[in-house]
């Protein structure tokens, strides 16, 4: 006839915890300085090839990064198609024209345009 395991799980746990209330303290001290030596035994040693390996990786990582960085495909700004040329005409319309292009009328009463300016910006804050 075998044991039920739930019985001997039940018996050898209240034997455990008679045993250990009645452990010396000393002895107590000496079982967990023995059981934590025990568990930083078991613990893998940290391993000295993750070094090793982190220079090569990097260099190549440097090396891949500058060689993408001097060698890239055309860009698509050269090869754009005509029909994406209004778009930047438009934006040009919003900047003042050059000097050589504009009519030099423009430039005679620049104190009239400053003034202008000063009281539109006064007549926004009203």
């Amino acid at each position: 006839m075998t044991p039920d395991p739930d019985k001997l799980a039940r018996r050898a746990r209240a034997l455990y915890l008679d045993a250990s209330r009645q452990l010396d303290p000393a002895a107590a001290a000496r079982l967990r300085a023995a059981r934590r030596e025990a568990l930083a035994a078991a613990r893998p040693a940290p391993s000295r090839l993750a070094p090793r390996l982190l220079l090569p990786a990097g260099a190549f990582a440097v090396l891949a990064l500058a060689t993408l960085m001097i060698w890239q495909p055309l860009r698509q700004a050269d090869h754009a198609p005509s029909h994406a040329m209004p778009a930047t005409a438009d934006a040009d319309a919003d900047l003042p024209p050059d000097a050589d292009s504009a009519d030099p009328q423009l430039y005679q009463n620049l104190d009239f345009y400053g003034w202008l300016a000063a009281n539109d910006s006064a007549k926004a804050r009203h």
